[in-house]
């Protein structure tokens, strides 16, 4: 499993406001974006989880605004996985466009079965608790 992952992404009219900046909701769409192109280029995917009864939700979420986004802004967000336990995954996000930084963004999800019952989160999505890195690096969800 990867540890970090960077998109790009470029926002449309439809996502902002009557002035022209990134409605501040979308940002949480960001984040979301990051954390599944994360898990896609770490050779899994949602779709796979789910089939499998896992299930993972956000229990908690926030973003810190530092400098609006604007309509047809092309950014990048950076979205590092920074601790796992037993049944949480946790995402930061950086939204920067030309390097300046725009938001910084941290969820906790649960790792959860098909009724919502609090579960293992799955040993190759977790770190290595000593050098931060995936006990499982580079190898395919089962």
């Amino acid at each position: 499993m990867l540890r970090e992952h960077a998109i790009e992404v470029r926002v449309r009219y439809q996502e902002c406001d009557p002035m022209g900046y990134l409605h501040h909701a979308n940002y949480f769409v960001l984040f979301e974006m990051g954390r599944t192109e994360l898990l896609r280029a770490s050779g899994g995917n949602y779709r796979q989880m789910e089939e499998q009864g896992i299930f993972v939700v956000v229990v908690k979420a926030d973003c810190r605004y530092h400098r609006p986004a604007r309509y047809d802004d092309v950014l990048r967000i950076v979205t590092t996985v920074t601790r796992v336990t037993s049944a949480t995954i946790e995402h930061e996000y950086q939204v920067t466009r030309d390097g300046e930084l725009l938001a910084t963004g941290h969820v906790v999800l649960a790792a959860v079965d098909r009724q919502g019952r609090i579960r293992a989160v799955p040993d190759w999505l977790k770190l290595d608790s000593i050098d931060g890195i995936s006990a499982l690096d580079h190898q395919q969800m089962p």
